[in-house]
């Protein structure tokens, strides 16, 4: 490369860095980002399809004793901020390109993650479960599905 290249070449990527540090940090703002770094349920609201779930937690058994995170996070803190993270990039490309269905399913790994705090929270009854009703497996949301939205069928 011609030594008066070099100039226009750093020029060029410090432009390019720069569009994409000012897009990416009207987007953060716009999405209201900082909201998904505190444990507020409004935060998932940012998003209108979710609405229901929203509703059906406001009139769900766990309304009073947890939040978005305490069933859909783990209680890590590197766990529950590389989740929060991984979720929210899922969730921006999927709205970015469109490519979601309107009703919200989950993945399997938050459905393991949701499944692992209902173990925690409910650990008593769970190991009288695993003890006598079911010795290998306990799925909670087999009985359990509309506990904490009360929107699912």
């Amino acid at each position: 490369m011609p030594k008066s290249a070099k100039p226009y070449l750093l020029i060029l990527t410090l432009v390019a860095l720069g569009i994409l540090t000012g897009l990416g940090g009207f987007t953060f703002f716009y999405a209201q980002g900082t909201s998904y770094l505190l444990d507020d349920p409004k935060a998932c609201m940012n998003c209108h399809v979710m609405r229901d779930q929203y509703d059906g937690w406001n009139r769900s058994s766990h309304h009073a004793v947890a939040t978005c995170n305490s069933c859909h996070t783990p209680k890590d803190i590197i766990g529950k901020y590389t989740t929060k993270a991984l979720n929210g990039w899922n969730h921006s490309a999927a709205f970015t390109t469109g490519n979601f269905d309107e009703t919200i399913r989950i993945h399997n790994f938050n459905a393991q993650i949701a499944h692992d705090n209902c173990v925690r929270c409910h650990k008593d009854v769970v190991s009288m479960m695993k003890t006598y009703a079911y010795p290998d497996e306990v799925n909670c949301v087999r009985c359990h599905g509309n506990v904490g939205h009360r929107s699912r069928m």
